[in-house]
């Protein structure tokens, strides 16, 4: 990995602690009682830290995202990790009858209701639910939504969720409908073996500083290679590429996109 890379990740990473800091700080003077409170001390900095890299990230990628997530997410939509919502931008209101966003940090809900009510979703007229727990609990899921869903979005998730294997197959098989979709946008781990173990190397601190996002996980594999137990493939129909001009061979924050659809 080339030196300027490392810097790249030592850059984000003081660029995120000077966002979060202050916010942190200010909480903490507002009630002390939160030093007990190191979890949601955490979602504290994060939700300060997405303001300005959610909008960064959602500008870079809003082409790519189009060409995913416009054409063929539909019926129930649930958002993995919503953030402040930005996936709602690219529903087709035509298509997509109710957005369910999956955040469980509740600082960031207030952005969602507004993002989400200007794109046609209100909870008043049940197109709109907004849920606080983790993607890994999909019986939670499953018990607020009540039926299976037609598609998952999970854009710059999965690479913080507990237990990522597992909580992806609890995903397709218990949540996703037979014939429902899959749609992601992660980083994901390097091909090259020296990137990715800088990735291994710096996911640790890098975790600590962005509440739990690892930087070394082969998610799109795990994807990919996802099936049921006698080894059958999960998916009908795939596709999956690189975004042409994002990764290079030094890229430590290599990105992948893909749909899938569950097999019926």
């Amino acid at each position: 990995m080339k030196f300027r890379a490392v810097l790249d990740i030592v850059g984000t990473m003081r660029a995120a602690l000077t966002i979060a800091v202050p916010a942190v700080l200010r909480a903490i003077f507002a009630t002390p009682s939160l030093l007990m409170r190191p979890a949601a001390l955490s979602r504290i900095g994060m939700a300060s830290i997405w303001v300005q890299f959610g909008a960064g990230s959602d500008e870079f990628a809003r082409g790519e995202k189009g060409r995913l997530i416009t054409p063929h997410a539909r019926g129930v939509v649930l958002d993995l990790g919503a953030g402040h919502g930005h996936t709602v931008d690219y529903l087709d209101r035509s298509a997509v009858t109710k957005y369910v966003a999956l955040e469980p940090n509740v600082l960031m809900h207030a952005r969602i209701r507004e993002r989400a009510a200007a794109a046609g979703y209100t909870a008043a007229d049940g197109t709109l639910e907004i849920l606080s727990c983790g993607a890994e609990d999909t019986a939670a899921i499953l018990r607020a939504v009540q039926v299976p869903v037609d598609t998952i979005v999970s854009v710059l998730t999965l690479c913080s969720v507990p237990a990522p294997q597992a909580t992806l197959r609890a995903l397709v098989w218990d949540a996703l409908a037979p014939g429902g979709t899959l749609l992601f946008l992660e980083h994901v781990r390097s091909r090259q073996a020296d990137v990715a173990w800088w990735q291994a190397l710096c996911t640790p601190v890098w975790s600590l500083c962005l509440d739990g996002c690892c930087l070394d996980r082969p998610t799109d594999i795990w994807i990919e290679g996802l099936g049921d137990e006698s080894g059958e493939s999960a998916w009908a129909e795939r596709e999956i590429w690189d975004p042409e001009g994002w990764n290079d061979r030094d890229d430590w924050f290599r990105r992948r996109l893909g749909w899938f659809v569950k097999r019926g």
